[in-house]
């Protein structure tokens, strides 16, 4: 009995065992089935993004190493490949109110202590005007481009809303210098104003641009002309100066100042809009190009043109001829000179004295006809040819030039345009006859236009030698630089007002070439409104304040541009000095 109880127990004890057994390896079968199915399910959502990523286009974009290390913004240099502009890694300050969190205080201190330690390190800032903006609880941009030291400083206020992010910015390392031809980038990115508004998509699109893209400008050339234009500007108290260097065979600008100039680094509101008593005063924005945008009544610096375009016709063929320089009338105006120099003057003299009567007699004899072509075909009834986007539209006569009008626009007056106008046409005047259009981009020889014909090559010859008469004898004497055969033709213009020309407002211009043996460069400048100062002996006309600008820079940029001083070289003006006394 004990022995069956005992074998019918091991008996039982197995049967539980086996029973065990089958049910832990049924448990682990479904564990391992849900752990399978889970993972097909995770594999599928997967395999379905995939999918749909690739339909919908939604992938990553493959970027190249070389695409990857490009700024965001391409550089711009000079013809010499000194950086312009180029991005530049910079730190902005920015307000974050919700810093310390939601519902409470957003600083620390109050919003004016904070706003005095700020202005500790950003002198140029608006104390109130921080405070307010900081008390006002808005997020948003409280400076801009913050060196790495000024942002360490700012982090020591230790405040949490004042936070330091790091962006791209545009950095422009030559400061102020070619402001007008650089412009700038707004808070959004984009070009404004000069190159950078003209180049933006290039710079913008890694695609479209290369390592950098250069233009014509030759830094060394802009920085000289922008000091002696802002020495000229200074010396006689003139509102404004406008300068430009122009490449006679290509029409490349190697330098374009205006002035007042403007900071491309720190942009102001006041650059780009005055306040209206400043503009009822007759002021401009410092960003506004005088060379490119603004016309001016260039006087005297069209007789030159006038001349050349009646030798052209065959009207002036006998130099030593005299004409009638008494003042004379045409209807109801009479035209007559500042400072007359007798009853006759030959062609030379008139153009060495700056007579408007002599001039006028001789676009009288042209025809208007003839004067107006030379005009078109000079660019002088449309936009200055250029890149930039600000380009003045010139104050032209008209279609149909009475009488009065050819004679005044002969001597530069009842017609407005740019300087750059007047550069571009005088480049004409001298390169043998061939007007080109102005350009700011770097060209190579392959790529010089060909241009048109305004006038005959051996009037450009002549033509060369009257400039260097002009500056040797005459008015241009302030701008002859010893050794650098400079020509050149003085204008000093009323300028219009209400009721009439202005005696008191003057433009005073002087229109240079060099060297006039072998031209290759016109240099243009000019002052908007200038003194009678110590500086030009108390007189506000060009010859005084104009002409000794280019006679001072000519000498610091022609080295530069490859033309050396040489006493020994010069136009041959052999059969022309007769007609001049030499007292003269």
């Amino acid at each position: 009995m004990n022995t069956l109880s005992a074998s019918a127990a091991i008996s039982s004890g197995r049967v539980q065992l086996v029973t065990f057994r089958r049910q832990s390896l049924a448990q682990a079968r479904w564990r391992v089935l849900w752990i399978a199915l889970v993972f097909a399910l995770v594999a599928f959502a997967a395999l379905v993004r995939i999918a749909y990523l690739g339909l919908a286009d939604h992938g990553p974009v493959r970027t190249s190493l070389e695409e990857a290390l490009l700024p965001p913004r391409g550089e711009i240099t000079d013809r010499n490949g000194v950086p312009l502009a180029r991005a530049f890694p910079a730190y902005a300050l920015w307000y974050n109110p919700s810093a310390m969190g939601e519902g409470g205080s957003p600083l620390v201190k109050s919003p004016q202590e904070v706003a005095r330690q700020l202005k500790a390190i950003f002198p140029e800032i608006d104390e109130i005007d921080i405070a307010e903006r900081l008390a006002s609880g808005k997020a948003g941009y409280l400076r801009r481009r913050v060196l790495p030291e000024d942002a360490n400083r700012v982090q020591a206020i230790g405040e949490l809303a004042l936070e330091m992010p790091r962006e791209n910015d545009r950095h422009y390392p030559q400061g102020m210098l070619a402001a007008h031809v650089l412009g700038y980038v707004n808070s959004d990115g984009q070009g404004k104003i000069g190159m950078e508004q003209v180049l933006d998509q290039q710079l913008r699109d890694p695609a479209l641009r290369g390592n950098s893209e250069p233009l014509s400008i030759d830094i060394r050339v802009q920085g000289a002309l922008e000091d002696e234009l802002r020495r000229g500007m200074l010396a006689v108290n003139a509102m404004g100066a406008a300068g430009i260097v122009l490449d006679v065979d290509s029409g490349e600008v190697l330098a374009l100042a205006s002035l007042p100039e403007f900071d491309p680094n720190a942009i102001q509101s006041n650059d780009l809009v005055l306040p209206k008593e400043a503009t009822a005063r007759g002021e401009t924005p410092r960003a506004f190009n005088r060379v490119t945008n603004q016309v001016y009544e260039l006087g005297s610096t069209f007789k030159p043109l006038t001349i050349a375009a009646a030798i052209d016709a065959g009207v002036v063929r006998d130099l030593a001829k005299p004409w009638n320089a008494e003042p004379f009338k045409v209807g109801r105006f009479t035209i007559k000179d500042l400072k007359p120099k007798g009853a006759t003057l030959n062609v030379p003299q008139a153009l060495i004295h700056s007579s408007n009567t002599v001039t006028a007699r001789v676009a009288d004899e042209l025809g208007p006809e003839r004067l107006r072509r030379t005009m078109i075909d000079l660019g002088m009834n449309e936009r200055p040819y250029i890149e930039l986007p600000a380009r003045g539209f010139p104050l032209w006569p008209g279609k149909d030039w009475a009488r009065l009008t050819n004679m005044t626009v002969s001597y530069g007056h009842g017609i407005a345009v740019t300087p750059l106008h007047l550069a571009s046409a005088y480049a004409a005047m001298v390169n043998g006859g061939i007007w080109r259009p102005a350009t700011l981009h770097k060209l190579e020889a392959h790529e010089i236009p060909r241009g048109r014909r305004v006038f005959k090559a051996s009037t450009s010859s002549r033509m060369r030698q009257l400039l260097r008469m002009i500056s040797l004898y005459g008015t241009g004497r302030n701008a002859d630089a010893p050794g650098f055969r400079v020509g050149g033709k003085t204008g000093s213009a009323e300028k219009p007002g209400a009721g009439g020309y202005r005696r008191s407002s003057l433009v005073s211009t002087f229109a240079a070439v060099f060297p006039m043996d072998h031209p290759r460069y016109v240099v243009i400048a000019m002052l908007d409104e200038p003194h009678g100062t110590v500086a030009s002996s108390y007189q506000r006309t060009a010859a005084w304040n104009a002409a000794p600008i280019v006679g001072k820079l000519v000498p610091r940029i022609g080295p530069l541009l490859g033309v050396r001083p040489d006493n020994t070289r010069d136009v041959d003006l052999t059969d022309l000095q007769s007609l001049v006394p030499e007292k003269e």
